[in-house]
């Protein structure tokens, strides 16, 4: 039993680890193909046909803009293709400017003037040919099925003339029935082959579709911006919260407390019963008091971490869930206070998302730190579509990890798997110790 059970695990870590990326990497490769065969042709066709006719009684000015917006739909999906593949590549374009968006001649200079533009109508061509080889990657897997599941067998029974494999056309039974292992070397061949032509066309679509530096650098001197912006308003908001809390709670509950002392002080003479009961009701007072104010300072910095660091509060965090959580912690040190808390609860927002919306049933965590980066990666066996737009949360997420200098990415193909990469820049300290770090 214990033998059956290892070739059971190795057989699942096979198709975990080769079978299902060469899989996903297939159907992947069926939709770059027939994006970039449909629709980069006609599109380099329709770009070249618009600046033609910007001579033509100006009709150009108009209809280039309206190209533009064509092609940097199609280019978008690229770049969310390439996300799924686990190489995402990030949006070139800078905010239109005021009037752009009302007067052609205004519309016309900005769409021109935007060397995103230019890279893109670049990236067609070229693209369409990596692209359209990626066709590949479904062809081949789907050719090996077609062998091993006997279909030339079959065909060889029922048709007159029909090939497959190295016998083109097969004379005998014996050679229709050596399809199945060709089959299966087709099939095994497509998966791998399939994972290298996708990244090839991902990393090629890479040298045109993403930021210049000087764009990078523009899109970082308005993510800085924004973020500063939204960090004052959140803080503002944290600082009302608290505010709220302490005046509607604890407050008010530490001020009936001062008066029922004081009326009890009063009775203490004269009725000493009344005066026990007013003490009394002070000490209940006084205990809901001390549980709104542990309650707000969870809120705030949650003692967990002060007691056990992230590694502990993170494996708090996995026990919490109801389904399998698979942990991989390697922390040398302890980040600063702030990037500690942010960690913690951008993973535990992850993984309240993995509970509420993925409908998977298994999910796993890893940490570590290299190059001056903590990276918290939080990933589910879900049915995908995760995006920070879609209302989940991980917007607010994004939100609190910017404030930091942080990013996150999200792969989540529909089907899944979903991955939400989390990086923080910042230097650790060495570990601390408390009488709970040793706990398992």
């Amino acid at each position: 039993m214990p033998e059956n059970g290892a070739v059971d695990s190795s057989v699942r870590a096979f198709v975990r680890q080769s079978v299902r990326p060469g899989a996903l990497a297939a159907v992947q490769g069926l939709a770059v193909a027939l994006l970039s065969l449909t629709t980069n042709a006609a599109l380099f066709v329709l770009s070249v046909v618009s600046l033609a006719l910007i001579p033509v009684l100006g009709i150009g000015f108009a209809l280039f803009p309206v190209v533009t917006v064509l092609v940097r739909w199609s280019t978008g999906l690229q770049r969310r293709m390439a996300g799924w593949h686990g190489m995402p590549i990030a949006s070139p374009y800078p905010p239109a400017p005021e009037g752009a968006r009302l007067g052609t001649w205004r519309r016309f200079r900005w769409v021109v003037g935007d060397p995103a533009t230019w890279r893109d109508f670049a990236w067609l061509m070229p693209g369409m040919v990596t692209g359209g080889a990626c066709l590949l990657a479904f062809v081949l897997p789907v050719y090996g099925l077609e062998g091993v599941l006997l279909l030339p067998v079959v065909l060889f029974l029922t048709v007159d003339w029909y090939g497959y494999g190295v016998f083109w056309p097969m004379d005998n039974l014996v050679q229709a029935v050596l399809s199945v292992p060709q089959g299966w070397l087709f099939l095994f061949a497509g998966l791998a082959v399939a994972q290298w032509l996708v990244w090839l066309h991902f990393r090629f679509a890479g040298f045109f579709l993403a930021p210049t530096r000087a764009q990078e650098l523009a899109l970082r001197v308005r993510q800085l911006s924004a973020t500063r912006a939204d960090t004052v308003d959140t803080q503002a908001a944290e600082l009302r919260r608290i505010e709220r809390d302490l005046h509607d709670g604890a407050q008010a509950r530490l001020v009936a407390l001062r008066m029922s002392i004081g009326l009890a002080e009063k009775l203490m003479a004269d009725d000493p019963a009344a005066a026990q009961r007013l003490l009394t009701e002070a000490q209940e007072t006084s205990g809901r008091a001390l549980v709104e104010l542990r309650d707000l300072v969870r809120g705030i910095y949650p003692p967990v971490l002060a007691e056990r660091g992230l590694d502990g509060a993170v494996r708090a965090l996995a026990l919490a869930v109801p389904l399998s959580v698979e942990l991989d912690v390697a922390l040398p040190g302890s980040p600063p206070a702030a990037v500690e808390s942010a960690a913690y609860f951008a993973v535990a927002e992850a993984l309240a998302n993995v509970t509420k919306h993925s409908g998977a049933a298994r999910a796993w965590i890893r940490l570590a730190y290299r190059d001056g980066r903590l990276t918290m990666v939080v990933g589910d066996d879900g049915r995908g579509g995760a995006t920070p737009d879609s209302g989940t949360g991980l917007s607010g997420v994004q939100r609190r990890l910017a404030a930091f200098d942080g990013t996150m990415t999200v792969t989540s193909p529909p089907g899944g798997p979903t991955v939400v990469t989390m990086e923080l820049p910042c230097e650790l300290s060495s570990r601390r110790i408390s009488p709970s770090s040793g706990t398992g």
